[in-house]
């Protein structure tokens, strides 16, 4: 029987080719190249959604093309105090727009610490951070789950075991080609992790360098798909297509994300 889950996509590889990431300009082209792709629903990034005018435009474009918003990302340094005001005015804002659209999702990256690993002070002002803003979520419908990328689970998770540590009831968005990265293995992740896992972010690599859509690479999302239906995964799953810098380009974007999309299907029909 195939595995059911919804997929989504995440705009980040639209971003990269956008002065400051800014996906403002191109959000019309990425909800119709989406659809056209043949997604279930798109996570939008946090900095597409920081006004009135931004919060209606979304709902337009997801009414239009219907393509549900299922959620954001959002991140920033919140190992750092003096960065708090500012996350969590944006937070305050945020949240109550994801429910007005219908979304359920934000997926939380904590900021690298330039200086290295994280100080016990540190973590626990990130935990101060990552506490209130899942109070807030769950007064408007929204599961917070932590995302990572290398950072929180190199040196044997050190990051993550901590976050846990202070959050007993963190949910957990996982990125399973950045804990690849990381030296992490992922389906030994999804297993160890299983009961916290909501949401997870997907991409393909060759070697060690990224490819234009997933199925160009070496990743197996038939045996990921029978680890999911093994550990019950219940959740949504994001292609979040990103490219090396000289990556030379054989599709448009769209087309690497329809491909992405189809190949994803495949692979999970054959669960």
């Amino acid at each position: 029987m195939a595995l059911d889950i919804e997929i989504c996509a995440h705009p980040w590889a639209y971003a990269a080719r956008q002065p400051d990431y800014d996906i403002r300009p191109v959000l019309e082209d990425i909800f119709a190249e989406l659809k056209a792709a043949g997604f279930d629903g798109v996570e939008l990034m946090h900095t597409a959604l920081q006004t009135e005018a931004d919060l209606q435009r979304a709902a337009e474009l997801s009414a239009d093309y219907e393509l549900p918003v299922i959620g954001a990302s959002f991140g920033g340094s919140m190992w750092d105090r003096q960065a708090h005001a500012e996350l969590l005015d944006h937070a305050e804002f945020l949240l109550p727009a994801l429910e007005q659209l219908g979304a359920g999702l934000l997926g939380v990256s904590t900021g690298g610490n330039p200086d290295g690993r994280k100080t016990a002070a540190q973590l626990d002002t990130q935990a101060e951070l990552l506490s209130r803003l899942i109070d807030l979520g769950a007064a408007h419908g929204i599961t917070i789950n932590l995302h990572n990328h290398t950072y929180e689970v190199e040196d044997g998770e050190y990051e993550l075991t901590e976050n846990l540590k202070r959050i007993p009831e963190l949910k957990l968005g996982p990125d399973l080609n950045w804990l690849r990265r990381a030296g992490v293995e992922p389906l030994d992740f999804l297993r160890r992790h299983a009961d916290r896992i909501v949401y997870l972010h997907l991409r393909y690599q060759q070697g060690d360098r990224w490819v234009e859509a997933l199925g160009d690479g070496d990743e197996d999302y038939v045996q990921l798909g029978r680890v999911l239906s093994e550990i019950g995964f219940g959740g949504k799953a994001a292609i979040e297509l990103a490219h090396e810098p000289d990556t030379v380009f054989t599709r448009s974007m769209g087309e690497n994300f329809g491909l992405s999309c189809r190949n994803l299907r495949a692979a999970f029909a054959q669960v």
